[in-house]
This record gives structure tokens, C-alpha cells and sequence, in this order.
């Protein structure tokens, strides 16, 4: 692999890629934990949890999209990627499929490379790069490093090109290191700024922003819901014949309907009660804990009271 590449392609890159490959690696890596019936047998067997082999951190695979103009390359959004790493392949109906969906929002944009995860380049990146090439003959490469280093400043992203060299007498496809810059937009710096400020701070705690956030969610359900209700009668009324039938606005409301996810499904049911069972219970056990605290108050008020009247000298009975 060369030190820096010769291309002199700028790239610009956007925060949402960043985001979208640290929440990719997030959700598998918290997927690929062991369930804690694990640990138990292992303590139960008189094994040592730390005794055991750590797993190797798991690794993501997605394409990143944007737009090329003379030679600045801008990298605006990714997607994932199904990636099958026994035959080292990729599913190219489904890149096709995805390429297709964001052409029809953002008919600018298309497939500018890909990224993983990990420290460095591996030899098994350059046949995904090979594979990516009958769809972008120069794609880049963006590696994320997951590591946590306190001591870098600079973000641990790194952007790779490909370059023939010449290698032993042989013609090679190396990875080459490339430098970017971060490009922001201002919906992007709001919604930085914003997931910046949900840590909790000085100013308050961690229960009172995560009350202020559920009450924003629970004032979007409840629009939400408004909305769908004027729909629905709106609806009601064109099927009684009370209001002119209108086909662009049927049209709509089909094409609205098709896009939302089956829920009335057996599968459905059952995670759903799960998840409300589960809250059910946490709620109990936090009114149990309350419960469990206020009577611990009382306990001690009464034990200080009556301690102070025995010193006193003499047997009060206390109500």
C-alpha cells in the first residue's frame, strides 16, 4: 500500500457517513455479543469469564454515494451492505435494488465506493474493490477505525483510492491513501449539534433530557395521529358519497399505504407484547423501589425519634 495517492481527486466528506458506519458497527457488534446464558455456564463450569478467547470485532460492509464534479468527489450518504464473507461476495441485486431506490430521491447521486471497518486495508478489501469496479471504475475506499485511541485528535476515518503499480515486475492494484476535508450542510450541523446535546451536562440529568425527548417523540405520535384521523374521515365521507371522489388523491393515499410495513402479522403480536410486557414491569419495579425507599425513610425517622425519647429517660409509646 503507497503512502498518499497521485489521483488529485479532492474528497469531501459529509458527517452522515461517519454516523450512518459508526451506528453500522454499533448495532452488530451489540448483536454478536454473547448472551448472558453464556457467562453463566462459564461461571458455572468455574471458568473464568476473562479466561476465554476474545472474539475478533466484527466487521461492516456497506457502499457510499455522492457526486463527482470535474475532480472534486463529494460523499454525501451510504447504505449497507449484504455481504457474504465465506465466498468473499457481495449481493449485487440487492446494491442494484438500493442504487435504483435513491435514484428515483436524488437522481444526482450514485455509487462512489464502499467501507468497513477495522485498523488497516486487508488483502481480502481488494476483492470487494474489484467486484464494486464494473459499477464505478475508480471506486474509493473508506475505512473506519473503531478503536478507541484518546491520545488521535483527528477523526479515525481514512480514505483510500486504487493505483496500478508496477510491483516485482508485475502490474498490482494497491489501495493508496488519499486526504479529505469534512463538508457540512446546515441541515447536517443541526442534527450534529443536536445528538451532541443529548449527553446529559451540567445543566441537567440524564432523566430530565430523556423526558424532554420522549415528549418530543410522544408530540409527533400525537400529530401524527391527527392527521390520520382527518384522512380517514375525509375518506369515510367520499365512500358515503358526502364528498366528490377525487382519483390524484386515492392515488396518494394508496401509494402512502404501500409504503408502511405489514404489522398485522403473529410475529408483530407477539414482540409487541413482549416489549409492553417489559415495560409494564420496569414500571412496577420502579414504584416497588419507591415504595421500598419511602418506607425506608419512615423506618429511620421513627428509630431516630424514639432513640431521642429513650435518652430522655422514660418509655413514650409512639404513634
Amino acid at each position: 500500500m503507497a503512502s498518499s495517492s497521485s489521483s488529485g481527486l479532492t474528497f469531501k466528506l459529509h458527517p452522515l457517513v461517519i454516523v450512518n458506519i459508526s451506528d453500522h458497527y454499533t448495532r452488530v457488534k451489540s448483536q454478536s455479543l454473547p448472551p448472558p446464558a453464556t457467562a453463566h455456564c462459564a461461571a458455572h463450569n468455574n471458568v473464568e469469564p476473562s479466561s476465554l478467547p476474545p472474539s475478533p470485532p466484527p466487521r461492516v460492509f456497506g457502499c457510499v454515494i455522492g457526486v463527482q464534479r470535474g475532480r472534486t468527489v463529494e460523499i454525501f450518504n451510504s447504505f449497507e451492505l449484504l455481504y457474504d464473507a465465506s465466498t468473499n461476495s457481495l449481493d449485487r441485486a440487492f446494491i442494484e435494488k438500493k442504487q435504483e431506490l435513491y435514484k428515483k430521491v436524488f437522481p444526482q447521486f450514485y455509487v462512489l465506493g464502499w467501507y468497513s471497518t477495522g485498523s488497516d486495508a486487508q488483502e481480502s478489501d481488494m476483492i470487494i474493490h474489484k467486484a464494486l469496479m464494473d459499477i464505478n471504475e475508480s471506486p474509493v475506499f473508506i475505512l473506519l477505525n473503531p478503536s478507541i485511541n484518546h491520545a488521535q485528535k483527528d477523526l479515525p476515518v481514512t480514505i483510500y483510492e486504487s493505483e496500478m503499480h508496477v510491483i516485482d515486475g508485475n502490474p498490482q492494484l494497491i489501495f493508496v491513501q488519499s486526504s479529505y476535508t469534512i463538508e457540512t450542510v446546515e441541515a447536517e450541523r443541526i442534527s450534529v449539534d443536536h445528538v451532541a446535546h443529548l449527553k446529559p451536562s451540567d445543566g441537567g440529568s440524564a432523566a430530565t433530557q430523556l423526558a424532554a425527548h420522549l415528549t418530543g417523540i410522544h408530540s409527533a405520535i400525537k400529530m401524527l395521529n391527527s392527521r390520520i384521523r382527518v384522512l380517514h374521515h375525509y375518506l369515510l365521507a367520499m365512500q358515503k358519497g358526502d364528498t366528490p371522489y377525487e382519483n390524484s388523491l386515492l392515488r396518494q393515499v394508496s401509494s402512502l399505504l404501500r409504503r408502511l410495513p405489514a404489522i398485522e402479522s403473529e410475529k408483530f403480536q407477539d414482540d409487541f407484547l413482549m416489549e409492553y410486557n417489559d415495560t409494564l414491569l420496569i414500571s412496577y419495579l420502579a414504584m416497588f423501589t419507591n415504595c421500598a425507599s419511602t418506607m425506608n425513610e419512615l423506618v429511620e425517622k421513627f428509630n431516630t425519634a424514639y432513640d431521642r425519647n429513650s435518652r430522655r429517660g422514660g418509655r413514650t409509646g409512639f404513634i
